[in-house]
Parts: structure tokens; sequence; C-alpha cells
């Protein structure tokens, strides 16, 4: 496979007022039937939530929710009983199993920015579960971080969120003129730019990327070499 782009002008548009969204697959109201998701990788929404405002309570069941938050704050509360706060740098994942009923609410003054994604599980109709984790890439550039893998596929000293799901998500942020390595080894791997820009290349080609943009390929091009022209925020998904 050769790298194949997902361009940020082809992701949705949606403006409630109160949140401004940008869907990089088909999701709510927006609909198009080339962006359906990547392997078990399904939504990708980058959210812009107004102050004293946000998502109320609602329900979901049988997939992997992973929030991060790029600035301010949410307040959290669910039907386990969990109620906290998710700062900028945090991470959130809920796996909603048999079904969990949660909101995500901007109780600040400011907006929040945040990357709402979903995957689809391995298993169905497990016991709900709920993980938050305070960790802050930009506390050390220029490094993959290992955010979220599987049970089964996380290294012995791994401390981060456990998904159920074979698949395994990264995070760096890479500052201008610095170089990261990706190696390739799932079949499916999506690569996505939060803010930035980059270019990425193998022995065969080379592409350029820019906020918002996503690269899907293959282990077929394994050795990859990511270069940033400016300070750059990316997610690499390794998908089953």
């Amino acid at each position: 496979m050769s790298y194949i782009v997902h361009k940020h002008e082809n992701r949705g548009q949606v403006n409630h007022g109160w949140l401004q969204a940008k869907h990089s697959f088909s999701f709510g109201s927006w609909q198009d039937p080339r962006f359906m998701g990547v392997s078990a990788l399904r939504v990708i929404n980058e959210d812009r939530v107004a102050p004293h405002r946000g998502f109320g309570m609602h329900a979901h069941d049988n997939m992997e929710i992973l929030t991060y938050v790029l600035s301010g704050k949410l307040t959290h509360k669910d039907s386990m009983g969990n109620i906290g706060h998710i700062a900028a740098g945090d991470w959130q994942l809920m796996s909603a199993g048999t079904g969990i009923t949660h909101s995500e609410m901007n109780e600040g003054d400011e907006p929040v920015h945040l990357l709402q994604i979903w995957l689809f599980p391995n298993i169905t109709n497990p016991t709900p579960n709920y993980q938050e984790l305070a960790f802050n890439i930009q506390d050390q550039p220029n490094q993959w971080h290992l955010i979220v893998a599987s049970a089964e596929n996380q290294p012995k000293d791994f401390t981060k969120l456990i998904i159920r799901q074979d698949a395994k998500i990264s995070a760096s942020l890479i500052n201008a003129g610095q170089n990261l390595s990706l190696l390739a080894k799932k079949n499916s791997n999506y690569l996505h730019v939060i803010q930035g820009h980059i270019h990425i290349k193998n022995d065969k080609e080379s592409k350029t990327l820019s906020t918002g943009d996503a690269l899907i390929f293959d282990s077929s091009v394994a050795d990859n070499m990511i270069h940033a022209e400016s300070d750059t925020q990316i997610l690499w998904f390794e998908l089953p």
C-alpha cells in the first residue's frame, strides 16, 4: 500500500453554536460514505466547546471512547459514580461495554478544545470501565509516548490506558526541525496531525501533512521518517 492522505478540508464541519466540530469520519448529521473509519477506528472528532456548555448525560454501549483535552478543562460525571476534571494534556478512556451514561461539561469561562476518538472493541458486552491519565506529551518532546494499548500488547512497565481492542495509540510533540522515526508493524496505521506541519517519507515516497490531515498506510511501508517543519502534535494509531 502506498501512502493515502486524508486531507483536513475533507473533514465534516458542524457548527451548533456552543459546539464547533470537525469530523474526520462520518458522524451525526455529517455523513460521507468515503469516510467511515479505518479498521477498528471509527471516530475522530475535533471539538471546541463554549464556556458553560457541554455534552449532557447521554448513553453509549460497546464502544471504546478516548478523549484528549488540548486546552481548557472538562468536568466528567458518569453512571458508575466517577466525578472529576480532565484538564489540558489529560486523557480519558471509557469502555462503554454493556452501557454507560455520562456528561462532559465545560464549567469554565474559556472554550475547551478536545479530540474525541471512538474505536470498536473486540469483545461484546463486558462490564463498563473508566480510566483517566494525566500525562502531557509536551513535557517530553521528540519521542513516541504509548498512551493506549490492549492488556495483551502492553509493555511490562505500561501504566497508561488499557483498551479492549488489539490496538495501540501513541502520541508525540515534535519540535520544529526535529526528526522522529515510525516503524509500522501493524497492517493498518493511521497518523493524525493534531496541529503543525510535517514531511513523512519512506524509501519509495514522501508526503506533506498539515493540521487536521491524516495518513493511512500499512506495514509494507514499515520504515518511515517524520520531519517537523513547525512544532507539531501527532497521534499514531496501530490498528488490527
